[in-house]
């Protein structure tokens, strides 16, 4: 690990402003910052510790959803009443995600801006559009058994790895962003990622001196909510197909069906087409197959993952047919 300064800013507006130079970075459960830092991924000569700034609290708000401050750990989120109570699926996202321990320290902004856990990104030796432009993506002929088939370029093929904001897509829900000019400005959490295209250093949309202050939650809406993450082994592990739901019924046809998919793309994945198709419609196999269809009709495998298509297949009509009880 290389020297580096550290500040605890004691303002929003301060910690804001020191954001925004060359060189420095964020800090605030350093659950994956830490990691890429003793592996010189990244090597920041300035962490500015937001821990002092509070941001922690979890509120009701006035239209009857839910304010998560950024600086929230985990576990508080996962184990709050109405989490559990009006957002199972972010509970159960967050607790398939990361070790007791883990979950302790991580952080709701944290948590969002976390890194791809690519064998190439975290391996200074190897090529990586991602770690250092124009070195290539090792990846696309190498070693890509976790990586995406949806939304990838030849730049980059890498997955975003959380679990948290899987759910938080699916819910609809939006991150409060403050700058160092006192403004504030909310994007959809289905924006705030970005597809590699041909920046893939760019993970999400945050500018110089932005600082995530808080997740919003929308009102609560009738359905069954479920997240189902598929991976290699029982214990903790990295998705190799995720879905997070909202489906509801009305009588014998779908009347509502929110999804968001994580381990296929380098962000959460979320296609709105799918909502329009099964909404009205009597759940059957051949539903879900149809909607496996659509999402999947632009998937791509890069040979050691081309079994995350089918597999997204099957556990995407899995998850229909639990939220439907529709036998398959």
């Amino acid at each position: 690990m290389r020297p580096f300064q550290y500040t605890r800013p004691d303002s929003l507006t301060h910690a804001s402003q020191l954001s925004g130079d060359d060189g420095a970075m964020l800090i605030a459960g350093a659950t994956n910052l830490v990691d890429l830092m003793k592996l010189q991924v990244e090597t920041p000569d300035h962490l500015v510790d937001v821990n002092p700034l509070g941001m922690a609290e979890i509120e009701d708000t006035d239209d009857g959803g839910l304010r998560i401050g950024a600086l929230a750990t985990n576990t508080a989120t996962a184990n709050h009443a109405r989490v559990r109570s009006d957002y199972p699926v972010l509970a159960r996202a967050i607790l398939a995600g990361a070790t007791q321990q883990l979950r302790n320290r991580a952080t709701m902004g944290g948590n969002l801006c976390q890194r791809t856990r690519c064998y190439y990104f975290t391996k200074p030796e190897q090529p990586c559009n991602k770690r250092e432009p124009g070195s290539g993506c090792g990846a696309i002929d190498g070693i890509a058994r976790l990586h995406a088939v949806l939304g990838t370029s030849d730049q980059c093929i890498a997955t975003y790895p959380g679990d948290m904001a899987v759910a938080l897509s699916a819910l609809g829900a939006t991150v409060q962003i403050a700058s160092a000019d006192g403004g504030e400005r909310s994007v959809s959490v289905r924006d705030f990622h970005l597809l590699p295209g041909d920046t893939p250093w760019r993970d999400n949309v945050l500018q110089p001196g932005e600082v995530i202050i808080a997740v919003m939650l929308p009102p609560p809406v009738e359905g069954r909510q479920s997240y189902r993450k598929v991976r290699e082994r029982s214990s903790y592990a990295f998705a190799l197909v995720s879905v997070a739901a909202i489906v509801a019924m009305e009588g014998d046809t779908i009347a509502r069906a929110d999804l968001a998919f994580g381990g296929l793309a380098h962000k959460p994945w979320h296609d709105p087409r799918l909502s329009d198709l099964l909404t009205g419609k009597a759940p059957s196999a051949a539903l879900f197959d149809e909607a496996a269809d659509l999402l999947l009709q632009e998937a791509r495998g890069y040979g050691e993952n081309d079994f995350k298509i089918p597999l997204a297949r099957r556990t995407l009509a899995a998850v229909l047919a639990e939220a439907t009880e529709t036998e398959i």
